[in-house]
């Protein structure tokens, strides 16, 4: 472990890219091909590979008891040493620095000690199990132990740049690697093949997700056409409408076993009514889509399909009183053919074929083509009128590229509404922003009272955001450490995608993605937007 926190830490100091890569060949190439492979896993801030369904289940409080102990401050407030680095892993480093010089714990023991977390089922089982590895290792090793828990290394040394590091060490062609990459969802696994020559081996594997290609945000039908004609001289593009539900991805088997994956690669299983119509579909296959709550002839918002969202066991009731439909409209894999090269135009081909006599629970996606910003505005309009959050136009001849965002897709979705709040507590940020308070809890007005209602994170500026710090340092009500209520001034204007029922706030309503649209210096607080606005709205989207 000492070489790997060696070279993490050179990493984190350089803001150089290349410099980063160097750094990252040198250490690989001082490995054996299973400690650099392994080395590769946690440079990209993965304890398991990508497609790997077991978790640690350790949170920031037990870390933060366990590092007090270790650091004899047990019952003391750490906050201020936390708030001098934003970071779990930096600070334990700096209160265990005296007392943990000499430990070393090799890269084995570290992937299994994360074997034996994810394991363990009991939480004193857990912190037995990190007393006994922190017992062992440095000062290094425990803070990069805690960033790989936490699931952040903060070193700038994203998964894309050990990919480039991995082609450069084993003198292969980037494409090739990351191509390997995205196929098997393991960094580790990729490194070793590309050691081996064998990067062309890698294939899909069916019940391993493949990453999502995601669309890339704008703002206007204008932005949104000049943004497609970047990727072909006239482009055409298949505008469809932009459901609000999960993001699903289908693996299914010749067999008829099936699986559901959601964007974070997680086992999706709440909607078990959706695996027979889906099993019946013809041939192996990897499809792309949404699952909506869905009644009638249309869908239902999110808030009503969250209902179902958590649930280890779904009861008849539940699915008759909120059923679903599977919506697809992409098909990544069939029978043993991957599609990703394929133009989107014939993988959508391929895709209604499959779909015909498909149960009702099924369907696919039926785009408009578009040649013309005017045309994509007309689009968009019709979507709203329909009751949707927007369109995803992508590019016609577009192949799918996984995790990527940007380039072929592009979603262009209008706020639900903007309500007028007030600010009443701030918090301090993470990373970067760990030294401003950067987190924003907002209030509407009840009568004279004000009730919580959200937090925004983002919609200010770096310079905002520093000049606001100083104001609420000097208008805060309550210190909490990381938090401060704060006097009730400042006046923003949020956008959201929907409500939703909350006991989390006093208000009894949550915003759905709010994001600051501007400060609003002009609006005093006594005109700021009620809750009786709040509910009206609420009602108003169930419509």
């Amino acid at each position: 472990m000492r070489s790997f926190v060696q070279t993490a830490d050179a990493v984190a100091a350089t803001a150089k890219k290349t410099e980063k890569s160097r750094l990252i060949v040198e250490l690989f190439r001082s490995l054996p091909v299973p400690d650099a492979a392994l080395a590769a896993r946690f440079l990209s801030a993965q304890a398991f590979p990508r497609h790997d369904e077991r978790t640690l289940g350790v949170g920031g409080a037990q870390l933060t008891r366990l590092i007090a102990e270790l650091a004899g401050k047990s019952g003391e407030n750490l906050w201020s040493d936390y708030r001098k680095h934003g970071d779990l892993g930096d600070m334990a480093e700096e209160l265990l620095r005296e007392s943990r010089k000499q430990g070393d714990l090799p890269l084995n023991e570290v992937a299994r000690l994360f074997a034996d977390l994810a394991a363990a089922r009991a939480q004193v089982q857990k912190s037995e199990r990190l007393v006994r590895a922190f017992a062992r290792a440095s000062a290094g090793d425990i803070k990069y132990i805690v960033k790989l828990i936490t699931g952040d290394l903060r070193i700038g040394a994203k998964e894309s740049l050990v990919e480039e590091a991995i082609a450069a060490t084993y003198e292969r062609p980037l494409a090739e690697v990351r191509r390997a990459n995205m196929l098997t969802g393991d960094i580790g696994e990729v490194l070793t093949l590309a050691a081996e020559n064998k990067l062309a081996s890698a294939a899909v594997r069916l019940f391993h997700p493949l990453g999502f290609m995601l669309a890339a945000p704008v703002d206007t039908a204008d932005e949104l056409f000049d943004a497609a004609l970047k990727e072909a001289e006239t482009p055409a593009l298949l505008v469809e409408e932009k459901y609000d539900g999960i993001r699903a991805q289908v693996h299914k088997s010749r067999d008829g076993k099936v699986k559901v994956f959601s964007r974070t690669l997680d086992e999706v299983v709440e909607f078990p009514e959706l695996d027979q119509p889906l099993a019946a579909l013809p041939g192996e296959l990897i499809l792309d889509g949404e699952i909506l709550a869905w009644r009638g002839a249309r869908p239902l918002p999110f808030t009503e399909l969250q209902k179902r969202l958590g649930r280890k066991r779904v009861d008849m009731w539940m699915q008759h009183d909120l059923p679903v439909k599977f919506v697809a409209f992409d098909l990544l894999f069939q029978d043993g053919a991957l599609l990703l090269d394929e133009p989107l135009t014939q993988r959508k081909i391929r895709l209604d074929k499959i779909f015909v006599g498909a149960a009702d629970a099924l369907r696919t996606t039926i785009p408009t083509e578009c040649r013309s910003a005017q045309e994509v505005a007309q689009a968009f309009r019709k979507s709203l009128a329909a009751g949707h959050e927007g369109i995803v136009a992508k590019v016609a001849g577009s192949p799918y590229a996984p995790g990527r965002r940007g380039g072929f897709w592009f979603k262009l979705k209008e706020p639900f509404a903007t309500l007028d709040v007030v600010i009443t507590a701030v918090e301090y940020g993470h990373g970067r922003r760990h030294k401003v308070l950067s987190d924003y809890t907002f209030a509407v007005r009840n009568g004279d009272n004000l009730l919580n209602i959200g937090k925004a994170y983002s919609g200010l500026t770096d310079a905002e955001i520093l000049e606001y710090t100083e104001y609420f340092l000097q208008h805060t009500i309550e210190d909490q450490g990381y938090r401060r209520i704060v006097e009730p001034n400042i006046v923003l204007e949020v956008a959201f995608n929907n409500i939703q029922k909350s006991s989390r706030h006093e208000s009894g309503y949550a915003l759905r993605f709010p994001r600051i649209v501007r400060l609003r210096a002009d609006k005093p607080v006594s005109e700021i937007d009620t809750i009786a606005t709040v509910a009206i709205l609420f009602a108003r989207q169930t419509q």
